[in-house]
């Protein structure tokens, strides 16, 4: 892969807790423009990767770049504004405020969080909360949650927590989303809508995404290539048909199902 081609790359990198080695000599690189899937069984290493990619996790060796970039041991917050969100297993919506305004919140610098500027600079105030007003409600458009704009967070279904988590990532403006199992929890229909706003945001919009899956239908349906982790590395990446029908993948991972 030329350097241009690849928006992320991780090279040899390792983690480890104790005497536990969770990523062990890992390299992969991401594809600018691509839906790339992450999969692998339980304990192969796959989110303590994606924290040590958007720094909730340093390093024990190795080193992560992004667009070029080094950024390994570099805090969260700092990567986050370089263009690289992540969403979790577990949505982290804050369930005690409205859906618009889990959105509205994201958007870094406001200026009405110093509290002199409402009172010296209010015009300028009330442009950017028009502004960002205007974003989050062409967001919840997109993510088709308009409709539950003034509902508390903590009343949405799993598959609309999913969606306003997706929602979140889109008012930074990022280059890249880490998903974490974007599909667990969420009933047939919302998946689909959760796939079609991928795609969208993909091909039309030129965000990468980097996306951790257990279900293979969907990693089938939504990502190429595909990259399989065992045992904190690498050992296979390829198109889904083709990772499908790899005997060490089979084996290992997919326990023959797809034989």
């Amino acid at each position: 892969m030329n350097d241009s081609e690849a928006i992320l790359d991780v090279q040899n990198l390792s983690k480890s807790f104790g005497g536990l080695m969770a990523v062990k000599d890992c390299s992969i690189s991401v594809r600018r423009g691509k839906i790339t899937g992450l999969i692998g069984p339980n304990g192969a290493g796959k989110t303590t990767l994606f924290n040590l990619i958007t720094g909730f996790l340093k390093p024990t060796s190795g080193h992560v770049f992004f667009e070029e970039q080094q950024i390994d041991g570099l805090p969260p917050h700092q990567i986050f504004r370089k263009g690289m969100v992540r969403t979790f297993q577990i949505p982290r919506e804050l369930k005690t405020i409205t859906v618009l305004e889990n959105l509205m919140l994201v958007p870094a610098h406001q200026a009405g969080e110093q509290i002199w500027n409402p009172w010296f600079f209010g015009s300028r105030v009330s442009r950017q909360e028009r502004h960002i007003y205007e974003q989050a409600m062409d967001v919840l458009k997109f993510i088709d949650l308009v409709h539950l704009r003034d509902e508390y967070a903590s009343s949405l279904s799993g598959g609309q927590r999913k969606l306003l988590e997706l929602g979140r990532t889109l008012m930074c403006g990022p280059r890249i989303i880490l998903l974490d199992e974007p599909g667990a929890g969420v009933n047939r229909v919302l998946m689909r809508k959760l796939v079609d706003n991928i795609q969208v945001l993909c091909h039309d919009q030129g965000i990468t995404f980097l996306v951790i899956e257990h279900d293979m239908d969907l990693v089938t349906r939504l990502c190429n290539p595909v990259i399989v982790m065992s045992e904190g590395r690498q050992i296979a990446e390829g198109p889904p048909e083709e990772i499908k029908q790899n005997e060490q993948v089979l084996e290992a991972y997919l326990g023959g199902q797809y034989r």
